[in-house]
C-alpha cells in the first residue's frame, strides 16, 4: 500500500484503490492495511458478509492492536454461524489472557450455537476450557445449562471445573439440581466444595421461595 511523506520525513498512511472499494473486497484489502485504523473499519464492515469469515479468521491470528482483534471478534459474532463460532473458539486456548478473554465475550453474543456445542465444550480435554464452558452456559437456556452443568456434577474429575458449574447453577439452578449438588460434594469430600455446595443450595431454594411475578 503507498505510504505519502510528510515534509518533516514521517510516512503517511494512504489507502491504496482496493482499499477504497466500499465492498467485501476492499474491506479484506483494508484488512491488511498498515493503518490500525483502517483494519478497524474493514473488521466491522466484514460483519455483512457471511463468506469473510476465512479473511476476519486469518487476520485475528496475527493482529497486533487490540482495538481491532476486538472488532474482528465481533464481527465474527455478528456472522453467527457455526464456521464464525469455532474460528473464536481455538482462541480460549491461547496464552493471552486479554484475547482469551474477548474470545470468550464474543462467544457469548452467540448463544443459540453455545447451546448446541455446550456438551461438547463441558468434555473438552482442555481442563481450562471445560471451566470457561462453565462460563459461556450462562448464555444458553437455563433449563439446557442445567441439564448440561448435572453431568458435570456427576462426571467431571477435576474439582476447579466442577466448583465453576456450581457457582453458575447457584444462580440459575432449580430445586431438581439440589441432590446432583449433594451427590458431587460427597464425590470429593472437600470442605471447599461443600462449602461451595450449601452456599449454592442456599441461593437456589431462597429463589425458589420468592413468588413467581
Amino acid at each position: 500500500m503507498p505510504l505519502i511523506k510528510k515534509s518533516l520525513g514521517e510516512p503517511v498512511y494512504s489507502p491504496s484503490a482496493a482499499e477504497t472499494d466500499d465492498g467485501q473486497h476492499g474491506a479484506a484489502a483494508a484488512l491488511r492495511s498498515a493503518s490500525a485504523q483502517a483494519r478497524w473499519q474493514a473488521a466491522r464492515k466484514l460483519a455483512e458478509f457471511a463468506d469473510a469469515v476465512p479473511e476476519l479468521a486469518r487476520q485475528l491470528s496475527d493482529e497486533p492492536d487490540e482495538r481491532v482483534r476486538e472488532a474482528i471478534l465481533t464481527s465474527l459474532a455478528q456472522i453467527n454461524t457455526a464456521e464464525s463460532f469455532d474460528a473464536i473458539l481455538g482462541y480460549l486456548r491461547v496464552d493471552d489472557a486479554a484475547l482469551r478473554t474477548a474470545s470468550l465475550d464474543a462467544l457469548k453474543l452467540m448463544p443459540d450455537a453455545v447451546g448446541l456445542r455446550l456438551d461438547a465444550l463441558l468434555q473438552d480435554p482442555d481442563t481450562d476450557v471445560r471451566v470457561l464452558a462453565c462460563d459461556l452456559a450462562r448464555v444458553a437456556a437455563p433449563a439446557l445449562a442445567q441439564k448440561s452443568l448435572a453431568k458435570v456434577l456427576a462426571t467431571e474429575p477435576e474439582i476447579n471445573v466442577c466448583a465453576a458449574a456450581i457457582e453458575l447453577l447457584a444462580e440459575i439452578g432449580t430445586p431438581e439440581i439440589l441432590p446432583d449438588l449433594q451427590r458431587c460434594a460427597d464425590r470429593f469430600g472437600t470442605p471447599f466444595l461443600h462449602f461451595s455446595v450449601r452456599m449454592a443450595k442456599d441461593q437456589i431454594i431462597a429463589r425458589s421461595a420468592q413468588p413467581q411475578e
